[in-house]
């Protein structure tokens, strides 16, 4: 019994360590760091299976590796950032007494730069996505604060129609400007359909079996 009854005091003492308010900023950080490393699990896994299975050549063996690989770069990159804003973040209030705007942007920077600064195809991604949130974002703030106009009519189809325009003038003349992963998406959707020898690969494959896959 004396097994039990260990696990069921220790789970009371930490339950209680958790109710307690004065650790409640430096439990905030680890909680963080949790939530980091899970959510990057959650979205780079499916993506990653995705993505490699459908452009990435090569063993079941090496595709298993790099999905893995991505995944886990995705998720310790987002845990050890969320760590380091919400650390500095708290850290800057203590200090300070109160919490300032000004916060979250140093916390963040230097997060940004600590982490996601190594230029590398996981965090290309996030930054890049993360650079159309923010566009977005700002231009609509200008527009709170009265900064720009409101539009009178939705720019959303002009946003849309110089998008597609210059993706794709840059991925005929200029691909090599573009991400590997777009490049291949496009290269699957653009030139891949301009090639076909019979119903197989019109129809059913993209490209033709050899016969080690037949």
């Amino acid at each position: 019994m004396a097994g039990p009854d260990l696990i069921k005091t220790l789970m009371y003492t930490v339950n209680h360590l958790l109710q307690q308010d004065k650790y409640k900023a430096a439990l905030a950080v680890v909680k963080g760091f949790r939530n980091g490393a899970v959510y990057g699990a959650k979205i780079r896994a499916p993506h990653a299976l995705v993505m490699t299975f459908l452009f990435r050549s090569g063993s079941l063996k090496d595709k298993l590796k790099a999905i893995l690989k991505a995944t886990y770069t995705h998720s310790r990159n987002l845990a050890c950032f969320v760590f380091t804003y919400k650390g500095l973040q708290t850290l800057q209030g203590k200090i300070q007494g109160k919490t300032l705007q000004s916060h979250s942007f140093l916390a963040a920077c230097v997060g940004g730069w600590l982490v996601f600064g190594d230029n590398n195809n996981i965090n290309s991604q996030i930054n890049m996505y993360l650079l159309s949130r923010i566009l977005f974002a700002l231009s609509r703030l200008a527009v709170e604060k009265g900064f720009i106009p409101q539009p009178k009519h939705d720019p959303f189809p002009l946003f849309a129609t110089l998008v597609w325009g210059i993706v794709l003038w840059l991925f005929e003349y200029y691909p090599h400007t573009l991400q590997p992963s777009l490049q291949s998406s496009m290269n699957y959707l653009y030139h891949d359909s301009n090639v076909w020898h019979d119903i197989s690969d019109f129809l059913v494959y993209n490209k033709p079996r050899t016969a080690a896959q037949k």
